[in-house]
């Protein structure tokens, strides 16, 4: 069974205009995505800025709330669960934010910041507290003395540490990483993205990784979503993704990512120039007279695109 299947996700924000202020429209953030995660497994969310990565993550966490659709965990719906009830499951499910800098609170130490969600949710002793942050914070990397240390006092990347430490405090099931080392340096990236491959074997975590960085999902994610306006364009394995794109969304993401051999350059900017010809001479086959995607369809068992 999945840990995780979304269905028909939306999450939609009023747009109110008039005297009387009332609803003219709608801001359609996420606008009806479904996927599937199954255990161990890291499923990547895909696509620039505004694509409404985020806010899905966020929708499934309950940071947001959704519009209309299933998230259904471990069979369970959380979108008509209340607040008591949905409390329950907010100990399996987990979030490491974007910035590392504002996801800590300063005016807490690192003892306060990852006992935080074991003081919500368990009864430990002061001691059993203590022993069980230091244990945390020595995995993630840290020395176990640093607990009484403030946020300011780290480096970027440390600081993703403690916030990756007090995601495992409750020994979740599903981490939801946005965009986790999109603010940190290229060498500190490749550390914490190794550090969180080593600790998903060692907890067994499945991972919703949410990236606009093509080159990190490929190297993090099993299967792959690509969206664009709230909607899915494309998913798949990240070899079909990679080595067979359909959408032509998808062909201008990875023609994006920067081409490190300079023999090669001329070759992907021809593919650039090939690819924005499609979309100019293609665009129909891609989207409808509103602007809007289509619906997926099945090209194979595990690769869909939204193609007329």
């Amino acid at each position: 069974m999945s840990l995780l299947t979304v269905n028909d996700l939306k999450v939609h924000y009023p747009i109110r205009g008039g005297f009387f202020r009332k609803v003219v429209d709608h801001v359609r953030a996420v606008d009806g995505i479904s996927f599937e995660l199954q255990p161990g497994e890291t499923y990547g969310l895909v696509g620039e800025s505004g694509c409404g990565k985020t806010t899905s993550g966020r929708a499934l966490i309950g940071l947001n709330k959704a519009t209309s659709g299933e998230m259904l965990f471990e069979g369970k719906d959380l979108a008509k669960m209340g607040k008591a009830e949905r409390r329950g499951y907010t100990k399996d499910i987990q979030m490491i934010f974007q910035d590392p800098y504002s996801s800590l609170n300063g005016r807490k130490n690192v003892l306060s910041i990852i006992a935080e969600p074991l003081r919500n949710f368990e009864r430990l002793s002061p001691k059993e507290e203590l022993l069980r942050v230091q244990e945390l914070v020595a995995r993630v990397g840290l020395n176990p003395e640093s607990i009484y240390k403030y946020p300011h006092q780290f480096s970027g990347g440390q600081r993703q540490r403690i916030g990756i430490a007090r995601a495992l405090a409750l020994n979740p099931k599903l981490i939801i990483a946005d965009e986790p080392v999109s603010a940190l340096d290229v060498s500190v990236q490749a550390q914490v993205l190794n550090f969180m491959q080593e600790i998903q074997k060692e907890f067994d975590l499945t991972y919703l990784f949410i990236s606009h960085d093509l080159g990190i999902i490929q190297h993090m994610c099993d299967r792959i979503g690509i969206m664009y306006r709230g909607r899915f364009v494309e998913e798949g394995t990240a070899s079909e993704i990679y080595n067979n794109p359909q959408h032509v969304y998808t062909k201008r993401l990875i023609a994006a990512i920067p081409e490190m051999n300079p023999e090669k350059r001329f070759e992907k900017m021809h593919l650039r120039q090939s690819i924005n010809e499609e979309y100019q001479t293609e665009y129909n086959n891609y989207f409808d007279k509103d602007g809007r995607m289509f619906d997926l369809k099945k090209i194979s068992d595990s690769h869909s695109v939204a193609m007329q």
